[in-house]
């Protein structure tokens, strides 16, 4: 048997979680059965839709259960195996939960190589992070040359692989993030405009930098900068739907947009989408991802929190206060 902490629910948050949110607890993992494996957990997937998970409402995933682990995406290697797959050594990646070891009959997990990019990447870029990118971007959005893409919390996990992917198809690619250096940033990725939404006023820069309207609108925010890019749409402009994390601790709903009618007006169109919504797609994606990775057309960077499943709480409070670049990992020690 091997002993394992892990961080379980105690009780649901009103607003942001706090350390009442969350309990350590040490256990035991039975040895693995035939088709079964263990991992040692080496890093943790933080998202902003983990908020989501911990409310008891009905939601694209069912909410963690009060005493459950944590959901959470991870990687690690395997250190015990019954399973002719995932044989010992084997580096992967799966949701694990936030524990040190995981016993896994393989569902939902797959092989990666270290020597291709380091285990954060395979939680980010080239991860659930590229996929909600790239299928965003080309199932939901119809990303094409010549488009003009704007996308919030541009220099988070998500929006900042987007931006790459649309500037490599050709697109002209606005970003909106919290301050001048996460600006800077974006346009050291190849972002051709940056708007700092903590300094400047959006709607006028979108009129600014996209007279011609907005083809695709790639949203990770909701609220007011959902409804400065609707008020810049272009005629048959797709809204890309992928979060809204300035609502995800609000403890009423959010306001709807104001400016919906520009949907009509534009015969635009606004969609929501999830990563899982195109398993077929998945490995054509990520070829194409790491081809832009090996190429120098996509740059990975995390926020990588050394510490223990302890650290998770306070490490996942950094994503609502807006202090990551890039996807935010908690590497375990």
């Amino acid at each position: 048997m091997v002993t394992t902490r892990q961080v379980r629910l105690a009780q649901r948050p009103t607003g942001l979680p706090d350390a009442d949110t969350w309990s350590v607890t040490t256990d035991e993992l039975p040895a693995p059965g035939d088709g079964w494996f263990v991992v040692a957990v080496d890093h943790i997937s933080l998202d902003p839709a983990m908020r989501g998970w911990l409310d008891d409402v009905p939601s694209y995933l069912p909410p963690v259960q009060l005493g459950a682990v944590m959901r959470a995406q991870g990687t690690g290697t395997v250190t015990d195996s019954r399973h002719p797959d995932f044989p010992v050594g084997a580096a992967v990646t799966g949701t694990f939960g936030v524990t040190e070891y995981a016993l896994s009959d393989g569902t939902g997990v797959r092989r990666i190589d270290t020597d291709v990019a380091g285990a954060a990447t395979w939680l980010g870029a080239l991860g659930m992070t590229g996929l909600t990118a790239y299928h965003g971007l080309y199932e939901v959005g119809a990303l094409s040359a010549g488009d003009t893409v704007v996308i919030s919390a541009a220099a988070g996990a998500v929006g900042s692989v987007a931006g790459q992917i649309a500037r490599a198809a050709g697109a002209t690619v606005i970003g909106i993030a919290g301050g001048p250096e996460k600006c800077a940033w974006l346009r050291e990725l190849g972002f051709d405009h940056a708007i700092d939404y903590k300094n400047e006023n959006v709607l006028r820069r979108l009129r600014e930098l996209a007279p011609g309207g907005i083809d695709i609108y790639f949203d990770n925010v909701g609220g007011e900068i959902l409804d400065a890019a609707l008020a810049n749409l272009r005629r048959g402009a797709r809204v890309v739907l992928c979060g809204a994390i300035a609502s995800y601790n609000d403890q009423a709903p959010p306001p709807g947009p104001r400016r919906y009618m520009s949907l009509l007006v534009n015969r635009a169109r606004m969609q929501g989408f999830l990563v899982f919504d195109y398993p077929e797609k998945d490995a054509a994606a990520l070829e194409a991802l790491a081809g832009l990775a090996a190429d120098g057309r996509l740059i990975a960077r995390e926020t990588v929190v050394d510490g223990a499943v302890d650290d998770f709480g306070p490490t996942l409070l950094r994503l609502f206060r807006g202090e990551n670049t890039g996807k935010l990992v908690l590497r375990i020690a």
